[in-house]
């Protein structure tokens, strides 16, 4: 029936974009190595507009503890460092007129603690996100259930929405178990 096709396409659109928000919000997790992406979501007031970083300076890494930012123009130095200070990075930018460094410091035993739990409650919002998807998809089944579809049809689809959401669940758990090991390893 092609209306429970859609509701199944629909749940593993939904489901993909939750994985993806999760993934997403792991790299911004830092371990404790220099990465640009670390950066992403960063926005610079440009002429009065917030615009992402990576649209007003080049940034990359020179070493693994180190983050560096050249902006095409000189004059953004200063809002850049704005936007790192009141970011939520927890780092001192330092600038020498030309290159805004930052230097990202080793991380102590309790901050990789405290980062492995950030990791795994941006996991769990993901996966909530996941059992979301999966209540509002076998609700649209139950309707379709009222409207004359097969029992049996309906039973079907709601194993094979069950089996999605297991594969995506897994899927976030692997990722959290990489993010982790990346963590913890000093």
């Amino acid at each position: 029936m092609e209306e429970i096709d859609f509701y199944l396409d629909h749940a593993r659109e939904m489901m993909d974009k939750s994985v993806s928000h999760t993934i997403s919000a792991l790299t911004k997790i830092r371990a404790g190595k220099a990465m640009p992406n670390m950066l992403d979501g960063l926005e610079v007031l440009y002429y009065g507009n917030p615009t992402p970083i990576n649209q007003v300076a080049s940034v990359s890494t020179p070493d693994a503890r180190t983050i560096m930012i050249k902006p095409w123009e000189k004059g953004t130095i200063p809002d850049i460092e704005k936007a790192i200070v009141n970011s939520d990075l927890g780092l001192n930018p330092q600038n020498d007129g030309e290159i805004v460094r930052l230097n990202i410091p080793p991380l102590t035993e309790e901050r990789r603690i405290n980062l492995v739990k950030q990791a795994k409650s941006e996991t769990e919002n993901g996966k909530i996100s996941i059992r979301n998807v999966r209540k509002e998809v076998n609700d649209s089944l139950k309707k379709l259930l009222k409207d004359g579809a097969s029992e049996d049809m309906i039973k079907d689809a709601e194993a094979e929405v069950q089996k999605i959401t297991d594969n995506h669940t897994n899927r976030l758990d692997e990722i959290f178990s990489k993010k982790e090991k990346d963590i913890m390893t000093v």
